[in-house]
């Protein structure tokens, strides 16, 4: 058990991340107090009947009050809305922070709206499901998984050691912990997320649409590549709605790279240039190995889905 780093947090907002945060910090023993609200009461009545919170309050300002840590787990677009509504009862000294994996838009929208002697600490923990809502988290999501943090660029002692104090935090759920200027988080994150992402929504979409081929047989024979891209096209469409819309820059910018790539794969097809095939499935099968080789995933076909542990 670890020692509490924060005295009370405050969740606001509590669907697979928030309550995965609510879950972790609570086993780990790193906050003291849980205070959470969410602006859906179906939400707020099934927080109570999980008991994940000391407090499942009627409104965000009570939630914030006296909060050492201030988590902020709505979609993206409405991140800044939540940190107006709450900003004026926030205590001085607290931490604000977000898991939105979205970061420039965020940075800015929490820079106009906290207050100073508040510490501002945007973040994005890399984890998460299909799945959404208070009974979709669990308390080992973080773990050996990576949280990105973008602070801002400051000599302040006193915002350094709430940085220090929340890398603990996240250290403590069991994630690694990474600090990154937030534009290069949101290109970094646009390609390894929102693209592919986006092209599972359209993959989806596009089967959907065919009228040669049957919903029925588009489910019958899913086993095959279709299966792994209807399981991220199942996420949140709101959130991910929102992402699209506030990272859209970098999101343009990979998905005109991607592209082009995928007209010149288009031709060696057409050509018959197996070699140029061969040679980039043989690169792109090391990045896979690569990926199971750092502990991002797992080489089973369920994606190691079945290990989560409550």
């Amino acid at each position: 058990m670890n020692a509490v780093i924060y005295p009370r947090m405050a969740m606001i907002g509590c669907g697979l991340i928030g309550s995965s945060v609510v879950r972790a910090a609570r086993a780990q023993g790193v906050v003291g107090t849980i205070a959470v609200f969410d602006t859906s009461p179906a939400a707020r009545e099934r927080i109570l009947a999980l008991g994940l919170a000391d407090e499942v309050a009627e409104d965000a300002r009570a939630a914030v009050a006296d909060a050492d840590l201030v988590v902020l787990a709505t979609p993206p677009l409405s991140i800044g809305a939540a940190a107006a509504v709450v900003a004026d009862a926030l205590k001085p000294g607290a931490t604000i922070t977000d898991v939105g994996s979205v970061k420039t838009a965020v940075a800015q929208a929490l820079a106009e709206t906290i207050p100073d002697g508040v510490h501002v600490i945007p973040g994005h923990p890399i984890a998460g499901t299909e799945k959404s809502g208070p009974d979709a988290g669990f308390a080992s999501l973080f773990q050996d998984r990576w949280t990105i943090l973008t602070p801002r660029v400051t000599a302040d002692p006193a915002y350094a050691e709430a940085l220090e104090r929340l890398t603990r935090f996240w250290e403590a759920l069991g994630a690694h912990v990474d600090l990154m200027d937030e534009r290069h988080h949101d290109l970094v994150l646009a390609m390894t997320s929102h693209v592919p992402h986006l092209i599972a929504y359209n993959i989806v979409g596009t089967a959907a649409d065919l009228e040669e081929v049957t919903r029925g047989e588009v489910i019958k024979y899913s086993a095959g590549g279709f299966r792994d891209f209807t399981r991220i096209a199942a996420s949140d469409p709101i959130m991910w709605r929102d992402v699209f819309l506030a990272n859209k820059d970098a999101v343009l910018e990979i998905l005109g790279r991607f592209t082009e790539d995928l007209q010149a794969l288009s031709r060696a097809i057409r050509w018959g240039e197996g070699d140029k095939l061969q040679d980039l499935f043989t690169r792109t099968r090391e990045i896979r190995r690569g990926v199971i080789d750092a502990g991002q995933e797992t080489p089973e076909p369920d994606f190691g889905r079945q290990r989560r542990t409550p």
